[in-house]
């Protein structure tokens, strides 16, 4: 998901900066790829003035809409279903269901045009195909690996509902995606990041002060426990054990687990509890640990704009976003003799083999510094 993407308590979220009106949901929920205009939690009448890659995603979800209502009648009942499918009953993330969803409406779209009118005229020839218009479209391997498996997974379903007598599905290659190494902080980046000086808010100079120590608890945490950032913006104050010092994190398919923290993430809780959030805390913050500047639980674009802001105050660092926080946090735990599969459990990875990519980073450092040091190299 995206590494992006993972349960989050209901709430209103609330952006760093003033609310963008226009109907933005900014939790960015799935309020679906359906015909409603708000789509992913961007309103399809706010593009001016967007950053290009936001303008960018939002013209596709637009795109979306328009090829699912497009859709002839018997296959967009059948979209809707299978997104409930995916909602309800395998527990995916609005950022999953709506790629696959994206996916589905593209190969029903393709294939209605060939004259297929029924799901169960669907086969293994119609599924490659279909990859095959995308592979001669240039689409990119990663992305034809996740269609490939949108596909399996609609085909699976269809057959266990009965629709398809068989499942061609099962019979569909993929190609392999290509396993990049995700760009890292140094662990002296990492250490210049938390003591970065925040960026000074005009106005009210208590209010300025909150923002700083919320700022500083979110850069924090999420290096110090690697979580993602969606699983930041959705934790209550019930879910931080300070006695302990773990949190109580709800990922990816609602799976929950613990995830400890440091001394100076704990410090920085302290400043946020005992004087930050009550500064910005009102009627409907609720139990929301983090807030925006109106008082709602911060959502997660808001959290990835802080984080920007503050990797720009490092001299060198590459701009990696939260994500690339938490690439760094398992990199650094791995650099510092953990073990794999305690890794895996506190990113809360389903797959050993994705913890497997922060080994491969571990290694290339690891020679990058005996090639620049060793004098025979």
């Amino acid at each position: 998901m995206p590494e992006s993407g993972c349960a989050v308590r209901p709430a209103a979220p609330e952006s760093v900066g003033p609310p963008c009106g226009h109907g933005v949901d900014q939790r960015g929920a799935l309020q679906s790829v359906t015909g409603s205009r708000t789509v992913g939690g961007v309103h399809a009448g706010t593009q001016d003035g967007l950053p290009r890659q936001r303008r960018s995603a939002a013209r596709l979800r637009i795109d979306l809409i328009a090829s699912r209502n497009d859709l002839q009648p018997r296959f967009s009942v059948l979209v809707d279903e299978y997104e409930r499918y995916l909602r309800l009953e395998r527990g995916r993330s609005p950022h999953t269901v709506r790629a696959y969803i994206g996916d589905v409406v593209s190969l029903l779209s393709t294939l209605s045009k060939q004259g297929v009118t029924a799901i169960s005229d669907v086969d293994l020839g119609a599924l490659r195909g279909w990859l095959a218009a995308q592979r001669d479209a240039g689409v990119a391997r990663n992305t034809m690996a996740r269609r490939a498996a949108a596909a399996r997974t609609f085909t699976a379903w269809a057959h266990g509902a009965g629709l398809l007598q068989t499942d061609p599905g099962q019979l569909l290659a993929s190609p392999r995606p290509h396993r990049t190494l995700p760009p890292v902080l140094a662990a002296d980046e990492a250490r210049a990041l938390m003591t970065a000086e925040p960026v000074r808010q005009e106005g009210d100079p208590r209010l300025a002060e909150s923002i700083a120590s919320r700022d500083r608890l979110v850069v924090e945490l999420l290096y110090a426990t690697g979580i993602r950032v969606g699983e930041l913006t959705g934790l209550d104050l019930d879910d931080v054990d300070r006695r302990r010092r773990v949190l109580r994190v709800l990922g990816k398919g609602a799976k929950e687990r613990t995830v400890p923290y440091g001394l100076p993430a704990d410090d920085a809780l302290e400043a946020w509890l005992s004087a930050g959030r009550p500064a910005l805390a009102v009627e409907r913050s609720g139990t929301a640990l983090l807030l925006g500047v109106r008082g709602g639980r911060l959502d997660q674009r808001a959290a990835r704009a802080i984080v920007h802001e503050r990797l720009r105050a490092v001299p060198g660092a590459t701009d990696i976003g939260p994500h690339g926080l938490r690439h760094s946090a398992a990199t650094h735990l791995l650099d510092g003799g953990a073990d794999l599969r305690a890794v895996q459990e506190l990113l809360g990875h389903a797959s050993l083999a994705t913890t497997q990519i922060y080994t491969h980073i571990s290694v290339e450092r690891l020679r990058e510094t005996f090639t620049r040091a060793h004098p025979r190299a």
